[in-house]
């Protein structure tokens, strides 16, 4: 049995759930689903320019696993753009509340 996943803290509040290439029909485009999480690491690690050590600290992980989030996210952000697929944000396991608030 694996063990519970840990609550990862989440200060990115997404405005937009999908991206896609411009003038395709979202009907004929594969979809890249990409999670919450994922999108926090790449949004820490590119947009805040943190190290792995602090953007783990600031999401409450560990730098290892840190480091696999933001490896996925890399992986599925590279097919989407490169093989023109459209991206689904996904935040299955946090709550709106959750997701709005500020809490440390």
């Amino acid at each position: 049995m694996p063990r519970p996943r840990l609550c990862r803290r989440i200060r990115c509040n997404p405005g937009v759930t999908y991206f896609k290439p411009q003038g395709v029909p979202m009907r004929s485009l594969e979809v890249v689903e990409l999670t919450i999480e994922e999108l926090e690491a790449y949004r820490l690690r590119y947009v805040e320019n943190m190290e792995q050590n602090d953007g783990a600290k600031e999401m409450n992980t560990s730098q290892s696993t840190y480091q696999r989030i933001l490896f996925s996210a890399n992986k599925k952000i590279a097919d989407a753009l490169i093989n023109g697929k459209a991206i689904k944000i996904m935040c299955p396991c946090v709550t709106e509340s959750e997701l709005f608030s500020n809490k440390t």
